[in-house]
């Protein structure tokens, strides 16, 4: 029994540290984590507030640094993993262009997820993407408010970026047209797709493109859109017609069709950083942020 006892106590210990491990922060582009409480309303209706966890990543310096929101996808299965989003790799790509990055682990998501989940948007046949777009924005622009109120950033100079539903919900953001908002990057951004029970072909993809029409509407700065050839999420057919509603619609979007990546396009973001980051660099030299990588 002492020795089954003294291996259970080792293995709670090695465990222990593999997770502190896990967790430990990317000194080499100051990580930091902290969380702000935002009160939202789900698909039915009922509002709650819920903690936002941010990561933070920054350049060396004093600054003022441009500010980037980055805002994660949405997992089909458990939102509860990983307990909070750091896509460490982008992050640092961005830092290294000079960027102070904010990225928010929203509301229902991560360590704090709960049975309130306000990026639900109902069952396939009777989808509503207005409410999760709500929620999101709303989380996204309480994360714009607490970065502007950093020392060592530049609030007049703000880029959106997300992927899947972190796409579609920049997308939203943007329309939304907050002060210092300079450009936006969207990144496979939809909702309703399902790539084992209908791959490529996404829930009541007009009522996506409705969306992305009223988007346009009111959207003033450019944006840069890249999707792939065999996302399992939105197909190409799909994507192209989001594009074009949005762009009718007043929009200033280009559009990036790019070659299949390893079996679901739909992960270029997460698994693609030296595919992606030319087009993302040629966008960003345009928008008039740093074309060099800045020395840490």
């Amino acid at each position: 029994m002492r020795r089954q006892l003294l291996l259970l106590t080792a293995w709670l210990l090695a465990a222990s540290a593999a997770n502190l491990h896990a967790q430990q922060l990317e000194m080499d582009i100051n990580e930091a984590v902290t969380s702000i409480d935002v009160t939202v309303k789900d698909f039915y209706g009922k509002e709650e507030t819920g903690k936002v966890v941010i990561t933070q990543f920054k350049p060396n310096g004093p600054g003022p640094f441009p500010i980037l929101i980055l805002n994660h996808g949405r997992s089909p299965t458990n939102r509860r993993d990983p307990p909070r989003f750091r896509y460490t790799k982008q992050a640092r790509y961005f830092v290294e262009r000079g960027f102070a990055v904010f990225e928010p682990t929203r509301i229902g998501y991560g360590q704090y997820s709960t049975q309130f989940d306000p990026e639900d948007s109902g069952s396939c046949s009777s989808k509503d993407y207005a409410p999760m777009a709500k929620a999101a924005s709303t989380e996204i622009l309480a994360v714009l408010d607490y970065a502007k109120q950093q020392s060592y950033v530049d609030p007049q100079r703000v880029l959106l970026v997300g992927q899947s539903v972190g796409g579609y919900s920049t997308v939203a953001t943007a329309a939304l047209a907050p002060a210092g908002l300079v450009g936006a990057i969207n990144f496979a951004g939809g909702s309703g797709g399902d790539p084992v029970a209908r791959p490529g072909n996404p829930c009541q993809p007009g009522r996506m493109e409705d969306m992305y029409t009223q988007f346009g509407k009111t959207t003033k700065a450019p944006m840069l859109w890249i999707y792939t050839e065999n996302d399992l999420y939105f197909g190409p057919a799909y994507s192209k017609a989001w594009h074009a509603a949005f762009v009718k619609a007043g929009g200033m979007a280009d559009y990036h069709l790019l070659p299949p990546f390893g079996k679901n396009g739909h992960l270029l973001f997460s698994g693609g950083v030296e595919i992606w980051s030319p087009i993302v660099s040629a966008f960003l030299e345009k928008l008039g942020f740093p074309g060099q990588q800045l020395k840490q």
